[in-house]
């Protein structure tokens, strides 16, 4: 399926074919069980041996092809360092600009494409950085240079993937252009009050605006994923990354509504009514990551998992290193559990749902390997 895409991106860089005959193309392609072999010669296969292939494994990101990506990525980061640590910033966005020429919109590589990708966001950082100062306290005085610093990152990764058609990007620029409208709720509601610490003196409030956009993000996700059901588009790859950056925004929120102390920084600490919480939430997401087969969804709640079963030990009597391993044995478990059981679980957990639900998600086909 890669290949074919690839081939249909191709088409559409050299003007053959309109960007929405090749998004229609493909998955009409999928179906009937056209595949690319032999360096590019298209043959068709049975057409269920082709949709079980994509669907015995519905995740596979495709930006993993293949070690030629690998060693072109290496390249790209020693190289993008080198610059970064010799020459001024003004220098390095030229250097992103003729590797995504050369290496994205000519060669469609996809691992160097996710790697210019975050070039480019981390080199947006430094830049909104140099001119606007957020603060160390944020959370306090929501003032105009927070959201004039959120502001350039939408528009910076909305016309890269204008030009280069990169999920990860449109995926940015989606996530942080929530986190522009999260500051705008923010300085409104602040306005509103009179109160320049008016987030201080009520963090439920700061807690729940987070959680709105949190759930904005995943609903985003969810348009992106339903709209490609048997993953052969742009939209599952763009789905990919709003799942991953979902699943913490929303435990983070869930966090910060456990803050009603006011100090919101400090939303690590375990007390004892803290941390069942979040380990409910956590087996509350990986139970939504098992309904919409996403386990990039899981993978994201696991790190705040640890915390949460770290915290449960803590509170014991037992030792530092008791803990720590015990934590590591029950997550491990939890990990392989899930990773070997994922296609039986999910067809006990679609059994169980309605049927006009099941029909809108990604299928569990039985025999299929996760």
């Amino acid at each position: 399926m890669t290949e074919l895409r690839s081939i249909l991106d191709e088409a559409v860089r050299q003007e053959l074919i309109s960007p929405e005959a090749g998004g229609r193309l493909l998955p009409f392609l999928m179906e009937r069980g056209v595949a690319v072999v032999g360096g590019g010669v298209a043959e068709a296969q049975p057409a269920m041996a082709a949709e079980g292939q994509a669907w015995s494994d519905t995740e596979t990101p495709s930006f993993v092809r293949g070690f030629h990506d690998v060693l072109i990525t290496i390249g790209v980061v020693v190289a993008l360092g080198g610059l970064w640590g010799l020459a001024a910033l003004y220098a390095v966005l030229p250097a992103i600009i003729v590797l995504s020429e050369i290496l994205v919109r000519r060669q469609r590589l996809a691992l160097p494409a996710v790697s210019l990708t975050i070039a480019l966001f981390c080199w947006t950082f430094l830049l909104m950085s140099f001119f606007f100062k957020p603060g160390i306290s944020a959370f306090n005085d929501i003032g105009a240079e927070a959201t004039q610093f959120v502001a350039g990152f939408p528009i910076v990764l909305g016309l890269y993937y204008a030009r280069y058609r990169v999920p990860l990007s449109l995926a940015l620029c989606i996530t942080s252009a929530l986190a522009l409208v999260f500051t705008l709720l923010l300085r409104l509601m602040q306005w509103a009050s009179g109160d320049p610490q008016f987030f201080s003196n009520h963090p439920l409030l700061f807690a729940v605006v987070f959680l709105v956009c949190a759930l904005g993000l995943f609903a985003t996700a969810l348009y992106f994923d339903l709209g490609d059901r048997l993953r052969r588009t742009i939209r599952s790859d763009i789905a990919f990354w709003l799942h991953l950056g979902a699943a913490p925004a929303l435990l983070f929120s869930v966090r910060l509504l456990m803050s009603f102390d006011g100090n919101l920084l400090d939303v690590a600490q375990a007390v004892s009514i803290k941390t069942p919480i979040i380990v409910i939430s956590v087996a509350v997401l990986m139970l939504i990551g098992l309904v919409i087969d996403r386990r990039a969804f899981v993978t994201s709640g696991l790190l705040s998992l640890g915390f949460a079963i770290y915290g449960i030990f803590r509170q014991g009597s037992a030792t530092v290193d008791t803990y720590i391993f015990t934590t590591l044995i029950v997550v491990g478990a939890i990990v392989l559990i899930i990773g070997t059981g994922w296609m039986p679980l999910r067809r006990i957990v679609l059994r169980a749902l309605p049927l006009v639900i099941s029909q809108r998600l990604p299928p569990a086909v039985a025999g299929a390997v996760s």
